[in-house]
């Protein structure tokens, strides 16, 4: 969908106006793909629009750069203050928020060092990111001919800009066969996770997902589906798994900052029906979470206007 546009964006310490954010057609990121980046949310709560689990969102940024060698050139507060005034200043009750790392202007060729580093933070307004539909009734999965990284040919812990090529391929695939999302399996084979997103299966009343080992990134909202899933006595459990554990699965789930919780209703056209008991537990309690809804997770929200 377009992006829907607001006043400012922060560049490298400044708020711009968003149609003068630009950078050189030279820019070094923009041929070689050497950059890191994050997703985060700020939703609309009853004290004003929140930023949900920031603290870790940047501090995920810092170590995607350390795996890049990229020295970012601005300590971690004040990314987390720069994020905050930026949705501040846009005046959006809810947003999706993209700060970027990338090599900027000044040297070209394949050694990336001599180059400056550059962060920009910008914010604009997104709904449901695979469909209100898909959030209700569940998504259909495809596993996709692309695999994930190998693990020594680009480092899937870091969230890399270049790297999503690999997803885009994926995507694209799904989307072509009629599919709403992808799942990307290991060199080795095992589950990894979708195009954005990690995936979870339930089985036996447990929640099972894969490992960083299968080259799935560490999720932020994997995370806080861990913490809930605890706390609403469901067992949680992170183990390798195959295509065929997808296809017997009791129910199956994705989430992601941009996705959030979103149920599957199928893969590789093997169905697993409507959203299940615990998919729909976990979905309700991350949602009443990120709007401020529910005490226990009032640590994750730091608020806009505070």
């Amino acid at each position: 969908m377009p992006i829907e546009t607001v006043d400012k964006i922060w560049m490298d310490g400044e708020l711009v106006a968003w149609e003068d954010a630009k950078i050189h057609v030279l820019t070094h990121t923009l041929h070689y793909g050497c950059g890191v980046f994050e997703g985060i949310r700020a939703y609309e709560t009853d004290r004003g629009p929140a930023v949900f689990r920031l603290d870790e969102h940047i501090d995920r940024l810092f170590n995607s750069a350390a795996i890049y060698m990229l020295d970012i050139p601005f300590d971690r507060d004040t990314l987390i203050a720069a994020t905050l005034e930026t949705v501040r200043v846009n005046n959006v009750p809810s947003c999706y928020i993209r700060p970027i790392v990338y090599l900027g202007y000044g040297e070209m060729g394949l050694n990336p060092l001599p180059c400056p580093v550059k962060v920009s933070i910008a914010v604009w307004p997104w709904g449901t990111y695979l469909g209100d539909e898909g959030v209700k009734h569940g998504i259909r999965l495809k596993i996709s001919s692309w695999r994930r990284h190998d693990p020594n040919t680009m480092p899937p812990a870091a969230k890399g800009t270049g790297m999503y090529i690999n997803s885009s391929m994926a995507k694209v695939e799904a989307l072509k066969a009629g599919y709403d999302e992808a799942v990307m399996l290991s060199p080795q084979g095992n589950v990894s996770e979708c195009t954005g997103e990690n995936i979870f299966i339930v089985k036996g009343g447990a929640i099972i997902t894969p490992p960083t080992s299968a080259g799935a990134l560490e999720g932020i909202t994997q995370d806080s589906v861990r913490r809930i899933a605890e706390d609403l006595g469901v067992d949680y459990r992170v183990e390798n798994l195959l295509r065929s554990d997808l296809y017997t699965a009791d129910e199956a789930f994705l989430s992601g900052t941009a996705a959030e919780v979103v149920p599957i209703r199928s893969v590789d056209d093997r169905e697993l029906g409507d959203p299940g008991p615990i998919t729909r537990q976990i979905q309700e309690t991350y949602f009443a979470a990120v709007r401020g809804e529910d005490d226990r997770y009032k640590d994750w929200l730091s608020y806009v206007n505070d």
